[in-house]
């Protein structure tokens, strides 16, 4: 027959190697958290990467055939650069309903998730 001491002494056995438990599942649930949002990152920067050269090779595109209709190449340029100095002002103004309310609410929703 065990001694009451004995229980406790299991007791307080369990209850430690419960506590390592537990904080070994918090390392590995983080450390799942942090390789997810690391991975979708990289992944979205090598999307945004191929995006940024394709656009602006058809700024580029766009702007020498504008050029040649109004047969003044850099007015093509102009008209292009002007076109993206409006819609950054429009961002800025913007900025954040746009994006930073939703991006916010994008990184929440991964570390949460």
């Amino acid at each position: 027959m065990e001694s009451p001491r004995d229980h406790i002494e299991s007791l307080i056995e369990k209850g430690e190697q419960y506590g390592k438990t537990t904080l070994e599942l918090i390392k590995l649930k983080s450390v799942d958290k942090g390789a997810g949002v690391l991975s979708e990152l990289i992944s979205w920067s090598i999307v945004i990467i191929f995006a940024v050269v394709f656009f602006t090779l058809a700024n580029i595109a766009l702007a020498l055939w504008l050029g040649s209709l109004l047969q003044t190449m850099y007015l093509g340029f102009v008209i292009v650069a002007a076109f993206y100095g409006l819609l950054a002002l429009l961002f800025l103004i913007l900025r954040k309903p746009l994006l930073k309310k939703p991006m916010n609410n994008s990184f929440v929703k991964q570390f949460l998730d």
